[in-house]
């Protein structure tokens, strides 16, 4: 049971104990002090933000695909869907 603020709430605090190294933990703690926070806030802010990131991926982005070469073959320019077929399986057996 943990008493903050000036009130109980079982519910909204909860005591852990984490491991880290001692180098990130004084980083840390440094980095807390100068920002004017405590280590809790900014562990707790850590979290929020790596689960955060975790749970809204970003936009979807196509990998450029794209091929060297001076476009549609001559043979197709002005064709249709049928002729694009029948070259595309031409020697293959189709």
């Amino acid at each position: 049971m943990i008493w903050e603020y000036g009130y109980f709430n079982m519910a909204a605090f909860m005591k852990t104990t984490i491991e880290i190294s001692d180098a990130l933990l004084e980083a840390a703690k440094r980095h807390a002090r100068a920002e004017g926070t405590t280590l809790r806030a900014l562990v707790e802010a850590g979290l929020r933000s790596v689960l955060e990131a975790a749970a809204s991926p970003g936009a979807f982005t196509l990998r450029d695909a794209s091929v060297d070469g001076d476009g549609l073959h001559p043979d197709v320019r002005e064709g249709d869907w049928l002729r694009i077929v029948e070259l595309a399986y031409e020697g293959r057996g189709g």
